[in-house]
């Protein structure tokens, strides 16, 4: 009898310590959430994401979409969908850090807000160039030279032709389309001397919004 008193004894003490132990857990994580929620999302963080963090969950957000599509042109157009996720959400935050009170919706000043303001806020840093096609008057290209994102990224020799840039084509085609001027965007890798990386975001604008622009340019 003494024995099985002094094992269930033991036992209650464990269960004890184990719940307390659970306790103290829940309580550390209950106030890194809360510090969390309570951050001034109008202000950016400082402790920012490591870019070694971050490549690793892209590079995971690759093989997760490539488990679930058949072809590269699938694979990019997954990526897209996920990059116009985060597009409409930064839209939204960027606006609210840099206090605007109206959103931008004719093409240069959308296309100088993604390259200067989204750009820095996602990548540290503004785009290296913002240029209109001399092909077509439709098209604009914004240029990175070395994308954040893509620095741990190896591309096998049989997918030579994707683009895993496509992620950030579909956060610039979200941001376009809120600032009401949808266009098709696409990702491209155009290497450059010293520049393996370098990529060209290019934005076809539909009919509509470049006659609308016609037509507000003609009643200036």
């Amino acid at each position: 009898m003494a024995s099985q008193s002094e094992s269930e004894s033991q036992a209650q003490a464990q269960a004890q310590m184990h719940a307390q132990s659970l306790m103290k857990l829940d309580n550390k994580a209950s106030k890194r959430s809360n510090a969390l929620l309570e951050h001034n999302v109008s202000r950016p963080r400082r402790d920012r994401v490591g870019l070694g963090a971050f490549a690793y969950l892209f590079a995971e957000i690759i093989r997760y979409s490539q488990n679930r599509v058949l072809g590269i042109q699938d694979l990019e157009a997954k990526l897209n969908e996920i990059g116009q996720r985060v597009g409409v959400r930064m839209v939204e935050l960027a606006m609210w850090r840099e206090k605007t009170v109206h959103r931008e919706t004719r093409v240069l000043q959308t296309l100088v807000f993604i390259n200067t303001v989204v750009w820095r806020a996602l990548f540290d840093k503004q785009a290296d160039s913002l240029e209109r096609s001399t092909e077509s008057d439709d098209e604009y290209m914004i240029t990175d030279n070395e994308p954040a994102i893509l620095k741990y990224i190896s591309v096998p020799k049989e997918m030579s032709s994707f683009s895993p840039g496509a992620f950030i084509s579909g956060i610039v085609e979200a941001i376009a389309r809120c600032c009401q001027c949808p266009a098709r965007v696409t990702s491209h890798i155009v290497p450059a001397d010293g520049l393996p990386l370098r990529t060209v975001i290019l934005l076809k604008f539909d009919k509509e919004v470049m006659d609308r622009e016609k037509r507000l340019e003609a009643g200036k």
